[in-house]
């Protein structure tokens, strides 16, 4: 089978067209051969072409001598330039073949005109073009008649230098673009990932915070049953408060494999399951007052964008949950919910006594807070003047945004 690793021969012709000649590989051991392939063109040139004018030997070591600083021309270009017109002008000045050193020359002005500015690539030509017509005015008036018939040559040579310099900025932009394009998407990529395990994590916060508390309501309401007075166990409350902590793990653990389920699909695609939204609020609302809370709820919001809707059902669970662990037993609790100018208006208050001063905070308001952000809207929460503690958030309607990574907290 051919080897497929290597490029063809063609790629790699192309390959050094795009390249900058400066960052080429192999460059001197390269430019060394081609001053030689020049210097024996150069020597058939003279030995097969205008016989009269066949150099002696200080024009046959001039024209030599004219290709050894081709072998740096990509480093110090305008140097060898110089020092190849300063080798080729007492060459012709003694009038041997003038045009056995022309290639020497035109590469040497090429690399001038590929790797410099335009107005300095202009500049050399001019210089190169007043010093030829000098030289060749002080041996020949028709030598130098003839060599402005030929500048076109040289202008050329200057005008393809410049255009393949373009050129190559221009392929060397489209490179630049694609690659930071590449990076965009790498970086876009991972973004969307941390996101996805910062949604996954505040799910899980408020899943596992929201049933936690539940649960441990509803084991204080048991134990307390069953140690008030042992002769006369009322076991009918305690066997519905053991029912609630079924059911409540039963819901955090069809929650849990919701959430789990997400996670592993999204392995695979780009999957983020059903969002939570209005309609799961009735069940907080029934799941708070299994916990011995006086819930009111006073909904008048039925529809909502999911993402919106998403962000509620997470704000009034972590608001729920708060109020149940913090507001003392038995907390009157209002959930109101209303639309007004194009906004969701939500708030959740409650009587107790609001967290425990000196407490360690934890993440349910903030997360409260991102999850308002995330669709446009803003949160406020803090103690109420006559008492309590209130969450109340605006979340825009019209506008709301998708949530990228199936909802924020």
């Amino acid at each position: 089978m051919p080897d497929t690793s290597r490029p063809s021969l063609s790629d790699r012709i192309i390959a050094a067209i795009h390249r900058d000649p400066r960052t080429a590989p192999h460059a001197t051991r390269n430019d060394a051969l081609f001053a030689l392939v020049l210097a024996v063109g150069a020597v058939c040139i003279a030995l097969s072409t205008d016989p009269a004018r066949r150099p002696d030997a200080l024009g046959w070591t001039l024209l030599l001598a004219a290709h050894v600083p081709i072998v740096w021309r990509r480093r110090h270009p305008l140097l060898v330039l110089a020092v190849v017109i300063a080798l080729v002008a007492p060459y012709h000045a003694l009038d041997n073949n003038h045009t056995a050193p022309t290639p020497a020359a035109f590469t040497a002005l090429y690399t001038v005109a590929v790797t410099g500015r335009p107005l300095r690539t202009i500049l050399t030509g001019v210089v190169v073009l007043a010093t030829a017509l000098s030289v060749m005015l002080t041996v020949d008036t028709k030598q130098a008649i003839e060599l402005l018939r030929i500048s076109g040559w040289i202008i050329a040579v200057l005008f393809c230098g410049v255009d393949i310099r373009y050129y190559r900025q221009y392929v060397a932009s489209i490179v630049d673009r694609a690659e930071r394009a590449e990076r965009t998407r790498e970086e876009e990529a991972r973004r969307r990932v941390a996101e996805e395990r910062l949604r996954i994590a505040r799910d899980l916060h408020d899943l596992l915070a929201h049933s936690i508390t539940l649960i441990g309501v509803q084991t204080s309401v048991a134990a307390h049953v069953l140690a008030a007075d042992p002769e006369r166990l009322d076991r009918e409350t305690v066997a519905k408060a053991l029912d609630d902590i079924s059911e409540t793990c039963r819901s955090a653990r069809g929650e849990l494999r919701t959430t789990l389920e997400v996670l592993r699909a999204s392995e695979h695609g780009d999957a983020r399951g059903p969002l939570p939204g209005l309609d799961g609020v009735p069940d907080l609302v029934e799941a708070a007052r299994l916990a011995g809370a006086r819930v009111e709820p006073d909904v008048r919001v039925r529809q909502a964008p999911p993402a919106v809707g998403a962000a509620v059902y997470r704000i009034v669970q972590e608001a729920l949950t708060n109020a149940v662990r913090h507001a003392g037993p038995g907390p009157a609790v209002r959930v109101e919910m209303y639309e007004a100018e194009g906004a969701l208006h939500l708030s959740v208050t409650d009587d107790g006594t609001g967290p425990t001063p000196g407490g360690t905070p934890g993440y349910g308001l903030v997360g409260m807070r991102e999850r308002a952000r995330s669709v446009g809207g803003t949160l406020d929460a803090g103690p109420r003047g006559r008492g309590g503690f209130e969450v109340s958030a605006v979340l825009p309607l019209a506008a709301a945004p998708v949530m990228p990574v199936g909802g924020t907290g």
